[in-house]
């Protein structure tokens, strides 16, 4: 009986040891599920930010290119731009040339050929195109204006033609407005340069701007004397140039 007894004491602790071990087991299986739940899960949260993330990377380099592509195509519209802004120059600088050929004869006169903010301007002096007050034009007017007429209609034709009249600001007559005298003065040149000359009527802008154009001080004879012109001024046509550059993109 004694040795029975000890036998079943023994079988009794290694059970109990084992039920404790696997109780323990357990626990530590249940922390461990419990712990890779939370890894799942955070893995499941940063598989999303992946995700989103490579969403957004693609989204940026798509939107990256298609600047990229929209900053070459911008970079060669500039430099054909600028190669037709050049050609252009080189364009209005042999205008003046052949102007100055052509009213070389009139240059003692008043006659004055210059360029401004990238237009070319022909100043014409009152004193060779009108009397005092008057917007008839007088026979050198019109000789000046027949050269100048040449050199449009012959070498450069696509020349737009702004003609604008300017006065001093002495009132030449009482009751008179010098800036209508201004206008009616540039709507004179215009008249001559279409019917007298055939200059393309679609070519051609007049305009009057009084004496609020002054390129010298109205306090003095001769500084009136230069207030007192009309300028006709030459422009390339910015438009047709632009229409050009984008038809060759």
């Amino acid at each position: 009986m004694t040795i029975t007894f000890f036998a079943s004491c023994v079988s009794s602790k290694k059970y109990k040891s084992a039920v404790a071990e696997k109780e323990e087991l357990s626990a530590k299986n249940s922390e461990l599920t419990t712990k890779n739940n939370e890894l799942m899960q955070k893995t499941d949260a940063l598989n999303q930010q992946v995700s989103q993330m490579t969403s957004t990377n693609q989204k940026l380099t798509n939107e990256y290119k298609q600047y990229a592509a929209a900053c070459e195509q911008n970079q060669q519209q500039l430099k054909m731009m600028q190669t037709a802004l050049y050609d252009e120059a080189t364009n209005m600088m042999k205008v003046a040339e052949k102007l100055n050929e052509a009213l070389a004869k009139f240059q003692d006169k008043g006659v004055d050929i210059h360029t401004k903010d990238g237009l070319l301007y022909v100043s014409l002096q009152d004193d060779l195109l009108y009397k005092t007050g008057s917007a008839t034009l007088g026979e050198d007017g019109k000789a000046a204006l027949a050269s100048l007429a040449s050199v449009l209609n012959d070498d450069y034709p696509k020349l737009k033609v702004i003609v604008l009249g300017n006065t001093d600001n002495v009132q030449f007559k009482k009751g008179t407005d010098n800036w209508s005298l201004s206008t009616e003065r540039a709507n004179g040149v215009v008249r001559v340069l279409r019917d007298a000359y055939k200059v393309d009527p679609t070519r051609l802008t007049a305009a009057g701007k009084g004496k609020y154009n002054p390129v010298a001080d109205n306090s003095t004879a001769a500084g009136r004397s230069k207030n007192r012109r009309t300028d006709i001024i030459l422009n390339p046509d910015m438009e047709r140039i632009w229409r050009s550059v984008q038809k060759q993109q």
